[in-house]
C-alpha cells in the first residue's frame, strides 16, 4: 500500500468565545486520495525530533533547531513518502494542523511558481510545531520556511493556542498570508482558497512583505474595492460549485440555519458566527457528515444524480478525524485534549486525549499495512464498511453507539480533570487516563461492529423461508 498524496480534508476553527466551554478547537478530517492508509497516534519526544531534515518527496534538506518540545502527531503507519504527522498539541498547548490542500489560479503561478523542491504537507508539523510557543509564532516560522525554502502546493494551516486561532494559506510558490480568526467566530474551510476580505492594516493579519505589491504590480485584484484573497488568489471552478462550495454550504448550513439554499455558492463567507456555542459533538458532526436530511444524501432517498452531485464531508476516504482542544479554566498541565478517530466518520467516535503525556495507548499507536481487527484504525474502518452496506438498518446502532460512548469519555475525562491535584506524577496518571479511554473505545467500537453483524445476518440475501 502506497501513500498518495492527501487533497480532500475539510478544516472546522471555532474560537474560544464561540466554543461551549470556552476553549479554542481546530479540527480537520485527514483525507486522501486512497481509501485506506493506515494511521498512527504518537508522542514525539525531544530526543526522536530529527535535527538534520530531508523530505522524502522533494528532497530538501533543512537543519532545525536543537530545542525541540514534545508533540502528539498522527503520522502515516507506511512511511514509504514521509512522515505526513497531520496534527498534534506541544508541550507549551500550541496546536497545529496540517493540511487543507487549496486551490490556485494560473495568475498566480505565472509570478510565483510552485517549488519542485520545496516543502509541503509532508513535512510542516515536523518543521513547525516543536519550536513554537503561540499560534501566532507557528504563523511567522511557517511563513519564514516558505520565503526560504518554497513549497510544491498550496495548502491551509491552522495554529492555535488558549487564546487565539490563526489561519495561514500559501500563495504560490514563496508566498502566504494568514489572519486571526476572531473568538466570536467559527470557520468552515474546505478544499479551497478561503481567506476572502483581507486588511493589510489590521493587527489580526499577517503576510509576505510584498504581497501587496505583488497584487498592485501584476494587476490581480478582479474587485473594484477592497482585496478578497479568494478571488485575487484562488479559484471559482465549477470543481468548486460541486466540490468545495458544498461542504462549506452543508457546515454554515448546520450552525446557522438560515444561510441561502445555494450549495454551489461561490462566495460563501469565510468567517461565520453561529446561532448558538459550538460543541466537540457538533464539530465531530458536521465532519462526519453527507448532507442528512438533504436531497444530496448518498445514503438518502432523493434521485441517483442528486445523491452524487456533491462531495460529502464524510466520505470513505477519511483517515483520520482530530479535533484540537486547548482548553481555558482548567490547570495548564491538562488543557491541551487531542481528541481522535480513524477511518470513515460514520461509523466511529472521537476520543479525548490528554497531551500532556510521554507514550499513547498502543492499540491507536500500533498500525501498518497488514489487516489486524486488534488495531483501532483497522477496526474503525471495518465498522464503517459495514455499515455502508445499509446504512438505514444501521444508523440506529450507530446513535445509540455514539451517544453512550461520549457519554463514557466524557466521564472519564471528567473524572481525571477532578482528580488532578491528588497527583503527583501527571503524565503517568494521564496517560493511565488515555488507556482508559482508548479501552472504553475499543470495546464500545467492537461491540458495535458485532451488532451490526447480527443485525445485518438476518437479512442477507442468501436465505430461504423453509426452516428444514
Amino acid at each position: 500500500m502506497k501513500k498518495a498524496i492527501k487533497g480532500s480534508c475539510t478544516t472546522i476553527l471555532v474560537g474560544k468565545k464561540a466554543s461551549i466551554d470556552g476553549s479554542t478547537m481546530i479540527s480537520r478530517n485527514d483525507d486522501g486520495h486512497e481509501a485506506l492508509d493506515p494511521q498512527r497516534f504518537v508522542v514525539v519526544k525531544p530526543e526522536d525530533q530529527p535535527q538534520h531534515y530531508q523530505a522524502k518527496i522533494s528532497g530538501v534538506q533543512i537543519e532545525l533547531p536543537d530545542n525541540p518540545l514534545r508533540y502528539t502527531a498522527i503520522p502515516n503507519a507506511i512511511l514509504d513518502n514521509g512522515i505526513w504527522p497531520a496534527a498534534g498539541i506541544n508541550g507549551v498547548n500550541v496546536a497545529m494542523s496540517a493540511t487543507e490542500t487549496i486551490t490556485t489560479n494560473p495568475r498566480v503561478l505565472g509570478i510565483d511558481p510552485f517549488v519542485a523542491t520545496g516543502i509541503g504537507e509532508e513535512d510542516l508539523v515536523t518543521l513547525v510545531l516543536p519550536y513554537i510557543h503561540s499560534a501566532k509564532e507557528g504563523v511567522e516560522r511557517l511563513g519564514a520556511l516558505l520565503a526560504e525554502y518554497g513549497t510544491y502546493e498550496p495548502n491551509g494551516i491552522a495554529f492555535s493556542d488558549q487564546e487565539e486561532i490563526w489561519w495561514l494559506e500559501t500563495i504560490g510558490g514563496h508566498h502566504w498570508a494568514a489572519c486571526r480568526i476572531p473568538d466570536d467566530a467559527y470557520v468552515v474551510a474546505p478544499n479551497r482558497m478561503n481567506i476572502d476580505h483581507f486588511d493589510f492594516e489590521s493587527p489580526d493579519t499577517l503576510c509576505s512583505a510584498d504581497l501587496k505589491d505583488l497584487i498592485e504590480q501584476y494587476h490581480l485584484n478582479p474587485d473594484f474595492d477592497g482585496y478578497n484573497f479568494r478571488h485575487i488568489f484562488g479559484s471559482a471552478s465549477i470543481k468548486d460549485t460541486v466540490y468545495n462550495n458544498p461542504r462549506t454550504w452543508f457546515g454554515q448550513k448546520y450552525f446557522n440555519p438560515e444561510t441561502p439554499d445555494d450549495p454551489m455558492a461561490q462566495d460563501l463567507p469565510f468567517i461565520c458566527r453561529a446561532n448558538r456555542k459550538i460543541t466537540i459533538e457538533d464539530v465531530k458532526f458536521v465532519l462526519s457528515s453527507h448532507f442528512e436530511n438533504t436531497k444530496y444524501d448518498p445514503y438518502g432517498a432523493g434521485s441517483e444524480t442528486d445523491k452524487t452531485l456533491f462531495r460529502p464531508i464524510g466520505i470513505n476516504r477519511n483517515h483520520d478525524v482530530h479535533i484540537l482542544q486547548i482548553r481555558n479554566h482548567v490547570p495548564a498541565e491538562i488543557a491541551g485534549i487531542h481528541w481522535l478517530a480513524y477511518g470513515a466518520n460514520t461509523f466511529n467516535t472521537v476520543v479525548p486525549f490528554y497531551t500532556n503525556v510521554q507514550d499513547t495507548p498502543a492499540v491507536y499507536k500500533d498500525a501498518d499495512g497488514t489487516f489486524d481487527m486488534t488495531k483501532m484504525y483497522w477496526l474503525s474502518c471495518t465498522t464503517a464498511l459495514l455499515g455502508d452496506t445499509d446504512y438505514d438498518l444501521y444508523v440506529d446502532l450507530r446513535n445509540t453507539f455514539e451517544l453512550e460512548a461520549m457519554g463514557a469519555y466524557h466521564q472519564i475525562q471528567n473524572e481525571t480533570d477532578a482528580n488532578l491535584k491528588a497527583q503527583k506524577d501527571i503524565p503517568a496518571y494521564l496517560e493511565a487516563a488515555n488507556a482508559a479511554l482508548a479501552d472504553e473505545s475499543f470495546k464500545r467500537q467492537t461491540k458495535l461492529l458485532g451488532d451490526m453483524v447480527i443485525l445485518g445476518s438476518n437479512k442477507m440475501k442468501l436465505r430461504y423461508n423453509l426452516n428444514d
